[in-house]
């Protein structure tokens, strides 16, 4: 009898372990936090690795953690940014800040173009069950923009 407890026992221990492993993915796939890789919308080339964060208040900003093969440049300064990011290294900047959840999507925060030096607004939105994130670049009108899919990285 006491076997079959014991056996019970684990299997409950086993059964919460999973549950709190499974939560815990799930959790991470609704939203952006974690690691992503982006994808250059013109060429399709993986260009950086983005770290997006939140600040404890539901805020949401992005850091560039590295380049990419070709784009892995560790010295790269943003030579065309016009804020206080203006010569700064590109590696450990960010790029990404003031993004709110709204509904499914994040909504109200800017995105910057270190190659350009330009700030847009942004808008984010999950999809393939959290895997892929897409990132929209616009002026103005969510119309007036452009989009890159990024990739969840474990």
């Amino acid at each position: 009898m006491t076997r079959f407890i014991g056996s019970r026992g684990a299997r409950v221990t086993l059964g919460a372990l999973c549950a709190t492993f499974a939560a815990s993915v799930f959790a991470q796939a609704a939203t952006p936090v974690g690691t992503w890789q982006t994808i250059d919308d013109h060429t399709g080339k993986a260009k950086a690795i983005i770290q997006i964060a939140d600040d404890g208040s539901g805020q949401l900003s992005g850091k560039v953690v590295r380049g990419i093969g070709e784009f892995d440049h560790p010295d790269k300064r943003c030579t065309a940014c016009t804020d206080d990011r203006k010569d700064q290294l590109v590696k450990g900047m960010t790029i990404i800040t003031g993004m709110r959840q709204d509904g499914d999507a994040w909504d109200g925060g800017q995105i910057l173009d270190p190659e350009s030096g330009k700030l847009y607004k942004c808008k984010m939105k999950l999809e393939d069950g959290g895997q892929k994130l897409v990132v929209r670049g616009y002026v103005g009108v969510s119309l007036l923009g452009r989009s890159q899919t990024w990739l969840r990285q474990q």
